[in-house]
Order: C-alpha cells, then structure tokens, then sequence
C-alpha cells in the first residue's frame, strides 16, 4: 500500500503534496576571457603632451589642407590595447582635445588593471592667426597655436587590460562625440568585422556604373571637373569627409 502512495508522490512532481526527484545535470558554464597575451607598458595612464613642440618650428608653414584629406595610412591597426577610438574623417586636434581626452580616460580607466596609449603625435603643425582688428595686408599672421593633423581610418588612442568592451565603451563614445571629426569607440574584432563588411561590399556590388568606372571612361568629358584626388581616392573621400555610401 506505502509503495503505492509513494509512486503516486514521485508521479505528482514537485509543489504541495508532491515529492521533486533529484535529477543530476551537466552545468555548462562560459569559460573566463584570457588575458594572458596583454602586455602592460609602464605607465598605464596617458601621458602628458607638450603644447608647443620643443624645438618650434621658426618658418610659417601654408595650411596644406592635403594632410587631412584621404585615408590614413599610419596608425590604421592595434598594437597593444584591445579597443580604441576610431576617425572617420579628417581633422585637427589642438591641445584641449588632447587634454580633455587623457583626463576623461584617466579618470574611468583602473590603472592597476587597465591601461591607456596615445597613437597620435603631440601638435606639431603651427597655425597662424592675426589679431583682432588688424588690417589687412602686412604678410602672414605670426604664430598662434599648434595642431595635430588626423585622417580618415586613424586610431586616436588605444586602450586595453582585463576589461571588456562594455565597461570602456562609454566614456570611449563621450569621448568621440567631443572631437573636431567624426569618431566612434572600436574593438579588435568590430574594426575586422567593419573592414570585412566594406571589401564585401565592394565585391557584392550589383551597380555596374561606379564611379570608377565612369572616370575612367571619361563619361560626359567629367575628368576636366575632378582633381586628381578624386581620380586616385576614387570620390570615396570629399575633402576631409569619408563618404562611406560611395562603392
């Protein structure tokens, strides 16, 4: 009779009145991320750039607006963070973005197990300006500022340690909003994943009319009206702006 009772108890599962069978179960668990291959300079902190350079230039440079335009063809890859912020056009960084970028890093990194590396130059480009009010005329303006010249596709700053990207995420995008140029936070493997998505892009092109194509074939006598950046960049870049539409 007990035996009875009791397998209905087993049948009725768990709740009021029912007995719960132990069950045994294969736990599968996320294994920890591997920080093993970080390696951590020095000092983790950014460093402090100078304002002026210290040997400054005593020539009057021209603007040269051809170090903004195009693609960046330094700094493009990491080489020691896992993430970082990314332009995406041209620019000049002056003193204050650099300094607003090392102390709002600094103050949300951990420096015992985060750390952060500059991947631009300190200023080094001298701006002129004349003061206000001065009449025109009289050559060029003396010296007023330096500038750190920034293309398209460049990492500004790099950062890295045991953290994911979510904990450096949004200072890195408070960060990026308040540059002179388009910029957004990137990892290791979005960077790869955006760099893949505009080669497949390109591949999977369906248009046969690009833009390379009707410049070389000089449609419509259109190279009299193109300089010879477009010719070589393609119209993918318009000035300092990256127009990532453009195939």
């Amino acid at each position: 009779m007990w035996r009875w009772r009791l397998q209905a108890l087993l049948r009725a599962g768990p709740g009021p009145g029912g007995v719960a069978a132990p069950r045994a179960g294969l736990k599968k668990l996320v294994l920890p991320p591997d920080y093993s291959g970080i390696t951590f300079p020095e000092k983790p902190k950014l460093k402090f750039l100078e304002k002026v350079p210290a040997v400054p230039k005593v020539r009057r440079e021209p603007r040269r607006l051809r170090d903004i335009r195009g693609p960046s063809r330094e700094a493009t890859d990491f080489i020691q963070g896992q993430y970082g912020i990314l332009a995406l056009g041209g620019g000049y960084l002056h003193w204050g973005h650099l300094e607003m970028i090392r102390l709002t890093i600094g103050r949300h990194i951990d420096p015992k197990s985060m750390f952060a590396v500059w991947r631009v130059p300190a200023p080094y480009k001298p701006v002129t300006r004349k003061s206000l009010g001065h009449r025109m005329g009289g050559g060029k303006g003396p010296i007023d500022h330096y500038v750190t010249a920034v293309r398209s596709g460049r990492l500004v700053v790099e950062v890295g340690g045991r953290c994911h990207f979510g904990q450096v995420r949004p200072f890195l995008a408070q960060v990026a909003q308040k540059l002179p140029f388009p910029a957004v936070p990137v990892s290791r493997e979005s960077l790869q994943e955006m760099r893949r998505e505009e080669e497949e892009k390109r591949l999977n092109n369906q248009n046969p009319w690009t833009f390379e194509r009707v410049v070389t074939a000089n449609m419509l006598g259109m190279r009299k009206y193109l300089s010879p950046y477009d010719l070589r960049l393609h119209g993918r870049y318009w000035g300092k702006f990256f127009l990532k539409h453009r195939v």
